[in-house]
């Protein structure tokens, strides 16, 4: 006998049709939603700096005495923005002491977005410290735990996002990626994230706006077609960016039997491998077979050291520049991880020439990507290893190769982050001890619509996250 189904199980879109069409109230769905986090979120610690129940059951009475817009496609959704983006009025910490008492005047621009589509936002989900690592804890809030088994990590830095998803405390969750933190924390729950192309989803407009970032924001929910609702809200251009893709209208209709994906698999061994990483990878690869794909086993030319090399120059400089302020302050440098403090340093240590170097090797790579004309998209696992003891700070070995940083462990996110590419993580199923893992489906530049698309087709042949929830409490 089936369960009557609750609404906080329906996916985001279904939810949004439902109160467009006012089958149900803006406040029957954030009940369920704050019920949900009563119950559940204690033993995750998902999210956080949860607004009063009281303040947020007036917003919800307000928007339903108002009634929907036709200009809101998100109206009425809960939502709890990941703890790095600002909020205006809402406690945004970035995880750190330094902003322990934050409240912004004003919303960045993706939360500005989302909030005149028309979502409620509750609350904050849980992140490292400013985002620094694939393990979400930090001082101010603690750890948050995987649902399927609670004394393992969520992954990071969009850990609280992918949980609250998993669980059922929200239907759609906002990300960030510089080094994985969209698409590991998917794979760690069962759910999908997706990093889009570079300049899909504009920046913040200050600073540098030529220089081309690292990292970007997207969608993170339990079925791709959810991530494509929210991916046309957030994925406009700006006038006031420089470097930017036109706006995105959607995923596009695949024909699998017109797809290759290349296989990288463990990059000839180069990347260790936690025992049954591949093999998972590989049920979620026959599937896509079956759909009609060919899949193909393909090694980069480029060779992995000089890719990380790369990296740990442009990501160190990157957060070096972005930190300096609070470093060169002895009282805030005090409060900052020794991880933060080490990349600082790092970064600051590099050469012109380092940095010129590391653009080379990184153009060398887009180049090479771009050649490929036999070959749609690349696959590789969205981590090395499952979920790990949510008591570490990182895993300092896998499969008996040593870690020799902080963020080593997740060298296999680096590919697509490097050059910008779009990347999804779709869940691949569940290993030995019953943890999820998920499969990086990476395209090329400015195929979004077409990643989405074939996301979509392997989500219908499956339904991971719908067919296996976890049981937390």
């Amino acid at each position: 006998m089936t369960h009557p189904k609750l609404l906080t199980e329906y996916d985001a879109c279904d939810l949004v049709e439902m109160l467009q069409a006012q089958k149900v109230t803006v406040r029957a769905v954030l009940e369920a939603c704050l019920a949900r986090i009563t119950t559940i979120n204690p033993s995750v610690n998902a999210i956080v700096s949860l607004r009063p129940n009281a303040d947020l059951l007036a917003e919800a009475d307000a928007m339903d005495a108002a009634g929907p817009r036709p200009d809101q496609p998100l109206w009425g959704l809960p939502m709890a923005i990941k703890d790095l983006e600002d909020t205006k009025g809402l406690r945004s910490t970035s995880g750190s002491p330094i902003f322990t008492d934050h409240i912004p005047d004003a919303d960045s621009i993706m939360v500005a977005r989302l909030r005149a589509a028309g979502v409620l936002i509750i609350g904050k989900t849980n992140v490292p410290e400013f985002g620094l690592g694939s393990h979400s804890y930090n001082p101010i809030f603690g750890v948050t735990r995987n649902p399927y088994d609670t004394s393992t990590s969520a992954g990071g830095s969009s850990g609280g996002a992918a949980v609250a998803l998993a669980t059922g405390m929200v239907s759609l969750a906002d990300g960030s990626d510089m080094m994985g933190s969209l698409r590991n924390p998917a794979g760690w729950n069962n759910v999908y994230g997706f990093r889009p192309s570079a300049g899909l989803v504009a920046k913040d407009p200050q600073g540098d706006a030529w220089s081309q970032g690292l990292s970007t924001n997207g969608p993170m929910a339990r079925s791709p077609r959810d991530m494509d609702m929210m991916l046309k809200v957030i994925g406009q251009p700006d006038p006031r960016q420089p470097i930017s893709l036109p706006a995105y209208n959607g995923m596009e209709k695949i024909n699998p039997k017109n797809v290759t994906i290349g296989w990288i698999r463990d990059w000839s061994g180069y990347l260790p491998m936690e025992n049954g990483v591949l093999a998972q990878c590989e049920v979620a690869l026959d599937i896509l077979r079956n759909l009609g794909c060919e899949i193909v086993e393909y090694t980069p030319k480029i060779a992995p050291e000089s890719l990380w090399d790369s990296w740990c120059i442009l990501r160190s400089h990157s957060v070096a520049l972005s930190s300096i302020a609070l470093y060169r302050d002895p009282q805030k440098r005090a409060h900052l991880k020794d991880a933060h403090v080490w990349e600082i340093e790092r970064g600051l240590s590099y050469s012109t020439t380092d940095i010129h170097h590391a653009g080379i090797i990184r153009s060398d790579w887009f180049r090479e990507i771009a050649r490929l004309t036999h070959i749609n998209l690349l696959a590789l696992p969205s981590a090395q290893l499952f979920p790990f003891n949510a008591d570490l700070d990182w895993p300092k070995s896998i499969a008996g190769k040593q870690m020799d940083s902080y963020h080593r462990w997740m060298e296999v996110v680096v590919p697509a982050s490097l050059i910008g590419l779009p990347a999804v993580s779709i869940p691949a199923g569940f290993g030995a001890k019953n943890l999820p893992m998920g499969l990086q489906l990476i395209g090329k530049n400015a195929q979004d619509a077409q990643v989405l698309g074939l996301a979509d087709l392997y989500h219908q042949a499956t339904q991971l996250p719908q067919n296996h929830p976890p049981r937390p409490e």
